[in-house]
């Protein structure tokens, strides 16, 4: 049996994601440390390894620290090609894949830095305001964008799952959460859904990502 991969993770967060992804791979992995990083004490238990205090961080088994929710996913997708969970290079999807799969960190994910601190970037109650209705009109325009250049059947690239579907099932549980993305989104909405509802993943969702009342928004 493989040797288990360390990650740096917590509940809620963008390791879901990663934590998903190595359920469905069938990959051991343990969390090491549980490092919410809104918390002072979260960033701190991150930033020896990461020190951009931020998750997810995944330690291989060669002692390689890799950071970035999208590497990382990206990573294992090809790791593993026969659980096809990722387009092959030679796909004719690849090309999409991979477009989506930075898109979405790039121009959403990394808006809530800005939506969870924006004292992070602003001074004053006003500027500060201000600057997390901008970063959450970010999201809704960001999210739109895709919405309107896929024809998910019944996942994004098809009948296959891939990480991508993954990926946008957790980040699509932040805000402006799933009640405006059903509304806004129906398509990716349907693909999120779908991964909400793998038995493969049921029982991670349950400690790592709830469904607890309120959850959608």
């Amino acid at each position: 049996m493989p040797e288990p991969l360390k990650l740096y993770g917590a509940k809620g967060s963008g390791s879901v994601a990663v934590e998903a992804a190595l359920t469905l791979l069938g990959r051991p992995y343990v969390i090491i440390a549980e490092a919410p990083t809104w918390t002072q004490a979260g960033r701190e238990a991150v930033r020896p390894v990461n020190p951009m205090e931020q998750l997810p961080v995944l330690i291989t088994p060669q002692g390689e620290v890799m950071t970035e929710s999208a590497a990382i996913l990206l990573w294992l997708g090809d790791l593993d090609p026969q659980a096809g969970l990722a387009p092959p290079p030679d796909h004719p999807d690849r090309a999409a894949y991979l477009r989506w799969m930075v898109f979405v960190p790039a121009a959403i994910y990394a808006m809530y830095y800005l939506l969870d601190d924006p004292a992070r970037m602003a001074h004053g109650d006003a500027a500060q305001d201000e600057l997390r209705e901008r970063a959450l009109e970010r999201i809704k325009f960001c999210w739109k964008v895709m919405e309107a250049q896929v024809d998910p059947a019944p996942f994004v690239f098809g009948a296959q799952l891939s990480l991508l579907d993954v990926y946008l099932t957790v980040v699509s549980r932040w805000n402006p959460r799933r009640r405006w993305f059903s509304d806004a989104c129906p398509k990716l909405a349907s693909v999120a859904r779908r991964v909400d509802a793998l038995p493969e993943l049921h029982a991670l969702w349950a400690e790592r990502m709830p469904f607890e009342p309120g959850w959608d928004g």
